[in-house]
């Protein structure tokens, strides 16, 4: 358990749906998906459907940033400035001191187009450019390192790199560090951009859909690669929160396959069994599940039998959430949670797009339409590259319990 219940006290999110919570909400609620199969930003030269931030490349980092200048650090500053969540964050540092906010971020490739655009345009001495700066840009802690500075925060902080668990995995993180009383408050967060290993190294593997991405569908053929920034601000529960709180998280490394995961999803039922322990939780009281779901055949198959072999046929209203997004790979923990938030917020389960037949190997039963229910308790997984698992609970806190009924 938990020493200290902790609350979501302020969040942000930029994807390719939009600029902020409300405009995620209204592209669920009306299954509007950011997909789109063009890409402005870079030339991959690969047909596919792509979720991409096209104002990223309008952003200006402040002057005493510019060192970091880079696409993944442009679109965190997108985000440190949506949602009112820089104000949140000041606010914080008048209530605990910067020194006792500490941040915990996930990505997979952090600014590496930086480098990728430098090797394109060295010389033919073969040297870069005298603006490139690996250390800044490239480097895996050059996220927390511009968040930090940008935030002006001097508590602890961290980046996690475990692929497309690395956003969710910084909640455990956070609550462990709030537990020992290392700090007050958290920021966690992930981001992830576009750039040209991601994606051919992905197509590489064959995990590239040509078409739009269908999860859990008869034929899936693989994801789509998306982008997206978003952060949460953790805190200690105030007695008179309403605010969502984190109840549970569990994580697993079942270290399976490079880049498979376990074939009937073990590693993943334990992340989920970890969760509900540690929530106070049976699986029955799961009103919502946000599948990791990113569309290849090896991971629908292994998240499903993963799901049947913890719920049963008692399963919960569940979806994947990656037809609007793509996979936004470090990202998508974060993404998803923000999703979770909105779900329980609006009393609202989010449907799984582009779900035309769905297969029947996996037992399942996503919905299809934004669906009004009773959210109490909202599950999110996120299953990265080498079993590094991750499944994260999100709860209404018991005085908003009480001011529904």
């Amino acid at each position: 358990m938990m020493k200290y219940a902790i609350q979501i006290t302020a969040s942000s999110l930029v994807s390719a749906m939009g600029s902020g919570k409300n405009a995620h909400l209204s592209a669920l609620k009306s299954h509007q998906t950011g997909l789109k199969n063009t890409l402005v930003s870079l030339d991959p030269r690969l047909d596919s459907f792509y979720g991409e931030v096209t104002q990223v490349n309008q952003v200006e980092l402040p002057e005493a940033l510019q060192k970091y200048h880079c696409r993944n650090n442009q679109l965190a500053w997108m985000a440190l400035q949506t949602d009112q969540f820089f104000e949140a964050v000041e606010a914080a540092k008048q209530k605990y001191g910067a020194s006792r906010i500490g941040l915990a971020v996930g990505t997979s490739t952090s600014g590496i187009l930086e480098t990728e655009q430098a090797w394109q345009h060295k010389s033919p001495e073969g040297e870069f450019d005298a603006g490139y700066h690996y250390e800044t840009t490239h480097r895996m802690n050059s996220l927390a390192d511009f968040c930090a500075d940008a935030l002006e925060i001097y508590g602890p902080r961290i980046v996690i790199s475990t692929a497309c668990s690395s956003s969710a995995k910084v909640f455990a993180s956070a609550s462990r560090w709030i537990d020992h009383d290392l700090v007050d408050a958290v920021i966690v967060g992930g981001v992830d951009t576009l750039c040209l290993t991601t994606i051919h190294g992905f197509n590489a593997l064959g995990l590239v859909n040509p078409d739009i991405v269908k999860p859990l569908n008869c034929d899936r053929k693989g994801i789509n690669i998306g982008e997206a920034g978003g952060f949460m601000l953790l805190e200690k529960v105030d007695g008179n929160s309403t605010n969502i709180q984190l109840s549970g998280f569990g994580e697993s490394s079942d270290a399976y396959h490079i880049s498979t995961p376990h074939p009937q999803g073990q590693g993943a039922k334990n992340a989920m069994e970890e969760a509900l322990q540690m929530a106070g939780l049976n699986s029955s009281q799961i009103d919502y599940l946000n599948l990791h779901g990113t569309g290849t055949q090896s991971n629908d198959r292994a998240e499903a039998r993963a799901v049947n072999g913890l719920f049963g046929e008692n399963k919960p209203m569940l979806s994947s959430t990656k037809g609007y997004t793509g996979h936004t790979l470090g990202a998508a923990g974060i993404t998803e949670a923000v999703f979770c938030q909105l779900a329980l917020e609006n009393q609202l389960a989010f449907p799984n797009l582009n779900l035309e037949s769905l297969d029947p190997e996996l037992n399942l039963n996503p919905i299809t339409e934004t669906t009004t229910t009773e959210i109490r308790h909202c599950m999110s997984n996120s299953f990265g590259f080498g079993g590094n698992n991750a499944s994260l609970i999100f709860s209404l806190a018991q005085n908003a319990e009480g001011a529904r009924r």
